[in-house]
């Protein structure tokens, strides 16, 4: 909307002043034919009313509207203009077009961030500091953690919720299954393909794992270990019906033949680099389903899966 006058040093040419705002001129256009010049917000606004060159009423609109010659650009840009901030304190006086880049820096400017220096430590406006109190931002600050809280701890409530309801629909499915079954055997397969699925489900929720240390294996832990897994698997939600299972294949015993021998599993170490693992979580422990290992011999796999213990050396992907 244009710069004040006053805000100039020296006298300002009538030429670079603009006929609406009286101001001079800001972003400047100007009519094609009578080559007029205004504030581009000045003419814009004005438009508004009416289509016409409000010096001499030719007609006109902003889609006729061209930029001014570059010698009044030039004249504009010499102007010694003071600071948007002057009355805030500064005293400086610089030329038009280094205006924006002097404001960017100007400390007197009231919205220039500063840091609350009585304990709270918050970045405020300038012009908010002499208002601010600390211990009323502090006690905002704890209530809207407190409400944060209060919205996790309701959305962890919800999805447990939802988690034991599909839980339940599983076990009525499961057993509406076990009846189907009982009236017609050809249905036998459904029930295991179900149980499939929720396996399948569990074993693509977990995080893949790298393990960088095959070496360290821990082919045969002893039953404290083994107890530590298994717990950390039924708190990850690893389906009942195999929990067991993964646990007593924990140790080399139960192993496949390419896998049930130090030697056996230096000869074939190439081959781990296939595995599929997925981490127990916070353990030194990865969890290798057959589900996932389609691409592998049987001599390198188990049903349902395996647990493997490290020492060290997992790591997640």
């Amino acid at each position: 909307m244009g710069y004040d006058v006053t805000r100039f040093q020296g006298d300002v040419d009538k030429d670079i002043i603009c006929p609406i705002f009286s101001g001079v001129l800001e972003e400047p256009v100007q009519a094609p034919h009578c080559e007029h010049a205004f504030c581009n917000a000045c003419i814009t606004q004005w438009f508004s009313q009416q289509q016409t060159c409000l010096e001499d009423q030719s007609v006109v609109n902003v889609a006729h509207l061209r930029p001014v010659p570059w010698i009044m650009r030039n004249m504009l840009s010499k102007l010694q203009i003071a600071c948007d901030n002057a009355v805030f304190g500064c005293s400086a006086v610089v030329r038009l077009d280094n205006l924006m880049s002097h404001l960017s820096d100007c400390e007197h400017n009231p919205k220039w961030p500063v840091t609350c220096e009585q304990g709270c430590g918050l970045e405020m406006p300038k012009d908010e500091l002499p208002n601010h109190n600390c211990i009323k931002h502090l006690r905002s600050v704890v209530q809207q953690q407190q409400t944060r809280m209060a919205e996790l701890e309701k959305t962890a409530a919800e999805h447990k919720h939802q988690l034991a309801e599909q839980k339940r629909d599983i076990q009525l499915l499961k057993a509406y299954m076990r009846a189907v079954r009982s009236v017609n055997p050809n249905l036998q397969n459904l029930e295991e393909t179900i149980e499939y699925n929720e396996i399948l489900e569990w074993v693509n929720s977990l995080q893949p794992a790298r393990v960088t240390h095959w070496g360290r294996m821990i082919s045969n832990p002893d039953a404290v270990l083994q107890a530590v897994i298994k717990r950390s698997l039924v708190e990850i939600g690893c389906p009942a019906s195999i929990v067991n299972e993964l646990i007593e294949k924990a140790h080399e015993r139960s192993w496949p033949q390419g896998l049930a021998t130090l030697e056996t599993r230096q000869m074939n170490h190439r081959y781990y680099e296939n595995y599929m693992a997925k981490r127990i979580p916070c353990k030194q422990a990865v969890i290798v389903m057959a589900c996932e290992k389609q691409h592998m011999g049987e001599d390198m796999v188990q049903e349902p899966g395996l647990v493997m213990i490290f020492v060290h050396g997992v790591e997640e992907i």
